[in-house]
């Protein structure tokens, strides 16, 4: 029954009540239960000769269960489940192996035991005949050792089970017990367990040999089949010097026992050979459960068969007995990894691409094709061949075909006389019906001289922009070929694509024609020089660089000529220079009354409303701070309302003004900062000036070093501990409150 919701509970019901079935219950009264989630279902087995079954002269067997199921909710429901079995006579004596107790039953009207075993007979008798009772007693004996002799009661506790139905006797107990003894057979192991018992019948005592052996192979799977192994004759069996024979053997799943023509059928084998006997059932046979599933990206399948194994041993004396195995196999998880062929002839102009190692629980629901995504059904209306063709009983494998010219296919030159045309494919799989995914990659290229596919192609060169100085910025262009595929358009390191525009502030405009790109000043790329309060140069450069190669083949830079009005730039040799209106925020400032925190440090230029400074990272009383990502400078404009008569500024009890500028790095982007005060950083900082403050006049004391030495500094920012940041900002300033 297939399982949902929380485990289902079972009951055995009989006259006298309901008793739960659980694992330790089920060794006792033989019943075998287990959940497999992983096939979705539930398995309850009884034993004819179980506690709570109605049991009608050995023939007729009657089983009632109570089932208890949650479902997802928690709403719990219950039903009965009942069945009455008729079966024909049993042997004298009945074997049963199960998966969690094996069961010994013998007839109780047995014959006396021959001559050929009086001896063991006797011994038996002498250890009874020592032994006072009144109640049934239960002699274990492991070969080797001394007899136990003990109470059926005593026993019970110790695991062993003793029951008598209307004409039988029956023993049960759990695997590995501690008088079981272990024996080779042939090359297989057995486990043996004896016992005996005696009871007081009137004047005589009545004593019953049960004798349990059982197969401990575990089975294998051997890429093919499930195999599992028995002796041919399981001498351990034989009492005394009685010899088995082999009468019959018989294979099924799931309890039942099946005919020749459905083992055939079923491609199901029993095989002897030396002595031992070799059941085995195929991979994905009828009987069993298969289980698909996707584990890391791969498809995966387990089978899983409930193996019944019957054997009739007959003795000397006609007696007969019935070996029963029952013994659940399953497969490890198997992998079927789909491959990939690439069939394509180039004189054909279509890539041929096979998909093989598809079991067929799947389906292939979509391809993409360099990014396009194509159903299954539509492949054929958009003109792509896609064929399924079986490999096997159990896989089957896809074909697809695309020309060459289709639009989703990639073409470029990758050198002078070569096209290449590239197709990247990625298969979408499901398992069915569970509808779980998994997912293959393709990747095919073909390359074919220019000569034979675009004759009137001239050869490739870097692509040239022509530019263009604006009031805003720089404007760059180029007509588009198709050996534009062999270059990357680069700013820097940077590939310029339409995130990057996006992200740096760039206008990028790009059709099957032209590409237009439109740089705004003060956007990141930028080079400033000779900056002066009138004017100044930005410069900005775009590079084609080799796919291939990755080597630098073409330069197109411009330089303009800006007209000055406010900026700060954070240079990559460590110089700050800034240009500021001071009357925007203080109307009363006079640029020419302006330091830096160290006094001596002047603006190089002023005009009547402006002022500019252009000082090292490591001069002019600038401060150092560095955390995990950036190092920040920073240094202070002061405004001084008075000067002496050298025209130094003097601290008075009047208040002044400051305005904090900083330039901030990456710390990924400085590469060193050496004693000799040479500054270096891949990329230019960004600049940030703080609007003035007014300040107390006690705290205008000017600060004539930085607050780390230089060689602190380089240590700071070599601390391989700090984790680089791979943010790049502009080079100019941002205004902040």
């Amino acid at each position: 029954m297939p399982a949902s919701g929380s485990q289902p509970r079972f009951e055995a019901v009989d006259a006298t009540g309901a008793y739960p079935i659980t694992e330790s219950y089920g060794v006792q009264c033989g019943y075998t239960y287990s959940v497999q989630p992983l096939w979705g279902r539930v398995v309850l087995r009884a034993s004819y000769f179980s506690c709570h079954t109605d049991n009608q002269n050995d023939e007729v067997f009657t089983f009632m269960f109570g089932v208890f199921i949650t479902d997802q909710l928690g709403k719990e429901s219950f039903f009965n489940v009942s069945k009455t079995c008729s079966v024909p006579p049993f042997p004298p004596r009945v074997v049963t192996c199960e998966e969690n107790y094996v069961e010994a039953s013998v007839r109780t009207d047995l014959p006396c035991p021959t001559s050929g075993s009086i001896k063991d007979f006797s011994a038996s008798f002498s250890v009874v005949h020592s032994s006072a009772f009144e109640a049934w007693q239960v002699m274990l004996q492991r070969e080797g050792q001394q007899p136990d002799v003990m109470s059926t009661e005593k026993a019970a506790t110790l695991g062993y089970f003793i029951m008598l139905t209307p004409g039988r006797l029956v023993f049960r107990t759990t695997f590995g017990q501690p008088h079981a003894s272990l024996k080779m057979v042939n090359s297989v192991a057995v486990e043996v367990i004896q016992a005996t018992v005696f009871f007081r019948q009137n004047w005589m005592v009545v004593m019953v040999d049960l004798i349990a052996a059982y197969s401990l192979d575990e089975g294998i799977f051997d890429g093919y089949r499930l195999h599992w192994r028995t002796p041919a004759v399981l001498t351990p069996l034989s009492v005394g010097t009685s010899d088995l024979s082999s009468e019959y053997m018989g294979i099924g799943v799931d309890g039942d026992i099946l005919n020749e023509q459905a083992v055939a059928a079923r491609g199901y084998s029993v095989v002897v050979s030396d002595g031992t006997i070799d059941c085995s059932i195929p991979f994905a046979a009828e009987g069993g459960i298969r289980k698909s599933f996707v584990a890391g990206n791969v498809y995966n399948v387990l089978y899983a068969v409930v193996l019944t194994y019957q054997q009739v041993f007959v003795d000397q004396r006609g007696v007969k007995t019935e070996y029963n195995v029952v013994r659940q196999m399953a497969t490890p998880p198997i992998p079927y990894p789909p491959f990939s062929v690439n069939q394509t002839v180039t004189e054909e102009r279509v890539f041929t691409v096979y998909l093989g190692n598809i079991p067929f629980d799947v389906e292939l629901v979509s391809v993409e094709l360099n990014g396009k995504e194509v159903s299954t059904s539509s492949a054929t209306q958009m003109g792509y061949f896609l064929n399924k063709v079986p490999e096997s009983n159990i896989t089957f494998s896809c074909i697809i075909r695309v020309p060459f010219d289709d639009q989703v296919v990639v073409k470029q030159y990758t050198s002078e006389g070569l096209f290449e045309y590239s197709l990247e494919i990625k298969w979408t799989l499901y398992i069915m019906p569970q509808m779980e995914a998994y997912y293959h990659f393709s990747s095919v290229v073909a390359l074919v001289q220019v000569s034979q596919d675009v004759p009137d192609v001239p050869a490739a060169s870097p692509p040239v922009f022509n530019s263009m100085c604006t009031d805003g910025g720089i404007s760059f262009m180029k007509n588009n070929k198709k050996s534009d595929y062999l270059w990357d358009i680069t700013i820097g390191s940077y590939t310029l694509t339409p995130q990057l525009a996006s992200e740096r502030g760039y206008i990028l405009m790009n059709d099957s024609n032209t590409l237009q790109l439109n740089v705004p000043l003060f956007t990141i790329g930028y080079v400033y020089e000779n900056i002066t309060l009138q004017q100044f140069y930005g410069t900005f450069e775009l590079l084609a660089r080799n796919t291939q190669t990755l080597k630098i083949e073409q330069s197109s830079a411009k330089s303009c000529l800006f007209q000055t009005t406010e900026l700060l730039v954070c240079s990559t040799g460590g110089v700050m220079t800034v240009v500021s209106d001071l009357t925007k925020a203080v109307l009363s400032a006079d640029p020419a009354r302006t330091t830096l925190l160290d006094i001596n440090c002047r603006p190089q230029e002023t005009d009547e409303t402006r002022v500019l400074f252009s000082f090292g990272l490591n001069t002019c009383g600038t401060r150092f701070q560095i955390n995990q990502q950036y190092v920040t400078y920073e240094n202070e404009i002061i405004f001084h309302e008075l000067y002496s008569t050298d025209n130094r500024p003097v601290i008075t009890r009047d208040a002044a003004y400051r305005m904090t500028v900083r330039c901030i790095y990456p710390v990924s982007g400085i590469e060193s900062i050496l004693v000799d005060r040479q500054f270096r950083a891949q990329t230019p900082g960004i600049g940030q000036i703080k609007d003035p403050v007014k300040v107390p006049p006690q705290m205008l004391k000017p600060l004539q070093q930085p607050t780390q030495t230089l060689q602190q500094q380089k240590q700071a920012i070599m601390k391989p501990s700090l984790q680089a940041s791979n943010a790049r900002k502009a080079a100019v300033y941002v205004r902040v409150g």
